[in-house]
């Protein structure tokens, strides 16, 4: 599945992504030694939702917008970060991970960002211009393993690739084995895009056999049944989640299924232990 993020920037599976990533990175923060924040797979860093990409597909809509005009306090952390890029009170502007991640630094954290594309590494490197973040062009999977274990006492580790290549499960699969072993008290989060749960259901089999034990799946299916051949929602695999996140999932997952539900469906957005 070729899942380029300026295409679906501020959609359904970026709102999941960026309050769940949001309100992880506020739970590692409660203890005061610093974090090391790494993204795999940078992209551009920051979209216009008005743009030819975002405004071709136009998915913002049921997305951001719905988030935006939705009354629960329990987004208002992800809208306050999505506003902090925008002057005017309606998005046009929508921060990726990188500025999600960037807004979050407290002055002992630090921000390492890749992105091996070139017009996407120029665009981060505009985007991330006045923040302290590093930001390189390596091969994401190379890099993942060269920068563990981190430097400071705790890291976080974010992968969110577009899903281009066949082989791209398979690679984090065996990447994030090897990470655990150089790793195994690191904390890591994986978005993936949802087609089909037959699919799906098999690359979850072979993450369990890799044995990592605290180990989180939350999926977000947007409709009550799989529509055929299309996007059908997005998920999270979470490495090592803290217990303070954990504990506070349950009430964000429901504000944004009900937020984020297609017009004639429910929809269901939960977290699961791969392993119980």
């Amino acid at each position: 599945m070729n899942y380029r993020h300026a295409f679906h920037a501020g959609n359904s599976a970026d709102v999941v992504k960026h309050a769940v990533l949001i309100a992880l990175v506020r739970a590692l923060q409660l203890k005061p030694s610093a974090l090391t924040l790494i993204d795999t797979h940078a992209g551009c860093g920051l979209y216009d939702l008005q743009g030819d990409e975002a405004g071709r597909t136009g998915e913002a809509a049921g997305g951001v917008l719905r988030a935006f005009a939705d009354a629960s306090p329990l987004l208002d952390d992800y809208r306050a970060a999505v506003r902090a890029v925008n002057e005017a009170p309606e998005p046009r502007l929508y921060p990726g991970s990188p500025r999600i991640l960037a807004q979050a630094l407290r002055p002992q954290d630090a921000l390492i960002l890749n992105e091996k594309h070139p017009e996407d590494a120029a665009s981060l490197r505009a985007a991330m211009r006045g923040t302290p973040a590093a930001i390189h062009t390596r091969d994401a999977y190379e890099l993942w393993l060269a920068l563990l274990p981190t430097r400071t006492p705790r890291g976080l580790v974010v992968v969110d690739p577009p899903y281009e290549q066949a082989d791209e499960r398979a690679r984090i699969t065996a990447t994030l084995a090897a990470a655990h072993r150089k790793w195994a008290h690191g904390v890591t989060v994986i978005w993936y895009p949802l087609k089909e749960r037959p699919a799906h259901a098999l690359w979850k089999d072979k993450l369990r056999r890799t044995g990592i034990p605290k180990f989180l799946t939350i999926e977000h299916w947007l409709y009550d049944a799989d529509q055929p051949g299309i996007y059908n929602g997005a998920g999270l695999f979470i490495v090592n989640p803290p217990y303070a996140f954990t504990q506070a999932l349950p009430p964000l997952l429901e504000a944004l299924r009900a937020s984020l539900a297609p017009e004639g469906h429910r929809g269901t957005l939960k977290a699961e232990w791969l392993v119980p």
